[in-house]
């Protein structure tokens, strides 16, 4: 009986690290094969630990290029999606128009839709209007179904946000600007933040539209499946395990930043 109370008290931990574990797992592989060097051409089986690709991290031609353009696409699809989708979710909870509603529905869309439709839709779009596809018909796609996620994001960040904090700035004789800026900005900036790190993992993560408007372009995505066809290199679990090990490093940095804060307002 000692053993199923102790059991009860933790199951809900247990189950917690179960979890981590299994989503970890796939991780785990991709970091130790990328210390593995494989006699052939795929790297599927264990043979040896070196540490030649991460020596050589671009040893394998076109690598570093395709994530250097994922890296730029996603970068400027952040820029792009945060700035409207800031702007489209004030309008959404602040402004009283026409078609509101419409609108709040239609944001949803890109998120319902599957992306080998919108995919398609937007290839269609773009070979109708005779625009060459390339860099600028990616950006333009990872824009569009960027957009909805920042405005989610940054839409339950205002609404939580208090009003009478803009109010008593303003009854301090602060105008507009400075109203936005030094209250509403600060107050609205994790869900922004949020937002535009959803948005930046999703471009960079993308294959689907990427491959539908992508014309000769190759993204890491879309150079990660052509390699698969002939012979996965190390080099990509290399790029995949500095990735993880950088977006680890964010998330704690950011959590020490905001338990400084804590402490400093305590």
């Amino acid at each position: 009986m000692t053993f199923v109370n102790w059991l009860k008290r933790r199951l809900v931990v247990i189950a917690g690290l179960l979890t981590l574990g299994y989503l970890l797992l796939p991780v785990v592989v991709v970091a130790v094969f990328s210390f593995n060097k494989p006699k052939g051409r795929f790297n599927y089986e264990w043979q040896e630990f070196s540490t030649d690709a991460w020596r050589d991290p671009c040893g394998v031609s076109g690598l570093c290029g395709s994530l250097s353009l994922s890296l730029q696409i996603a970068l400027w699809a952040t820029l792009g999606a945060t700035v409207l989708g800031t702007m489209i979710a004030f309008a959404l909870v602040r402004y009283r128009f026409r078609a509101r509603g419409a609108v709040n529905s239609l944001v949803f869309l890109p998120m319902a839709m599957p992306e080998v439709v919108m995919a398609a839709s937007l290839l269609t779009l773009f070979l109708n209007m005779g625009v060459r596809l390339g860099f600028w018909t990616i950006l333009i796609a990872h824009v569009m179904f960027c957009l909805s996620f920042v405005v989610v994001a940054v839409k339950a960040r205002v609404m939580s946000m208090d009003p009478r904090l803009e109010q008593a700035a303003q009854d301090l004789y602060a105008g507009p600007a400075q109203t936005f800026l030094r209250v509403t900005l600060p107050i609205a900036a994790p869900g922004i933040a949020a937002g535009a790190l959803l948005a930046f993992a999703l471009s960079f993560d993308d294959f689907i539209i990427t491959n539908f408007t992508s014309g000769s372009t190759v993204t890491f995505p879309m150079f990660v499946w052509g390699a698969a066809q002939r012979g996965t290199p190390v080099q990509i679990n290399v790029v995949g395990t500095a990735m993880f090990v950088v977006a680890v490093l964010l998330v704690l940095v950011s959590m020490t930043v905001g338990n400084r804060r804590k402490r400093q307002k305590a």
